[in-house]
């Protein structure tokens, strides 16, 4: 029967790295440094922002949702008004009519006169204008100019030592690696297609 597990073992692995100590010596020198800084220019402009609010316009030919809930409203209350004077006015004529007088065919006169629509059919044209606002344009220049620096550095014999190193770098961490090397477990035995039956007769 062939094992069912193989095992493998990595070892650690360790990089060792040396540096000598050294002792150098720096002769004294004179330098002079110059140092120059360009000028600049910078230019910051902003143009100027104009603001075009058309709500109130598009909302006179399209009304939202509420505005067109809260205008029904308003026409609704003001047709309330409307009727309950118009009921008035001509109970006030029947308390004061005369014989003879045709108040049926003046009520029908003023329910004409009262449909008549006086609108052309220009409610496409907006009832408002838009409302225009702008914010003011604006430009910044700031000018700088060179600049240059001289400095002088004289300098004295040094001596400078550096000491030596040992470095210690782990390349490989130590590691086991189990591996399952054996084939797939059936269960019940007969799933597998290579199953073979035991002969128990034998």
């Amino acid at each position: 029967m062939k094992p069912l597990i193989e095992i493998t073992m990595v070892p650690i692995q360790i990089e060792m790295k040396t540096t000598n100590a050294k002792l150098e010596y720096a002769r004294g020198t004179a330098e002079m440094e110059i140092t120059r800084d360009n000028g600049e220019m910078k230019i910051k402009s902003r143009p100027i922002k104009v603001n075009i609010d058309t709500f109130e316009a598009r909302n006179s030919l399209s009304p939202t949702l509420a505005r067109y809930l809260e205008q029904n409203a308003q026409k609704g209350h003001q047709a309330a008004y409307e009727a309950t004077a118009t009921y008035a006015r001509q109970g006030q004529l029947l308390l004061e009519t005369r014989v003879g007088e045709e108040l049926v065919t003046k009520f029908a006169e003023e329910a004409m006169m009262k449909d008549v629509k006086t609108n052309v059919g220009i409610d496409f044209i907006p009832k408002g204008g838009a409302d225009i606002t702008w914010d003011p344009g604006e430009m910044n220049i700031r000018y700088e100019m060179d600049k240059m620096a001289i400095d002088w550095k004289l300098g004295e014999g040094s001596f400078e030592f550096t000491p030596g190193d040992i470095e210690f770098t782990v390349t490989q961490r130590p590691d086991v690696v189990i591996k399952y090397v054996g084939g797939p477990v059936y269960v019940p035995p007969s799933s597998d297609p290579n199953y073979e039956p035991v002969d128990v007769k034998a």
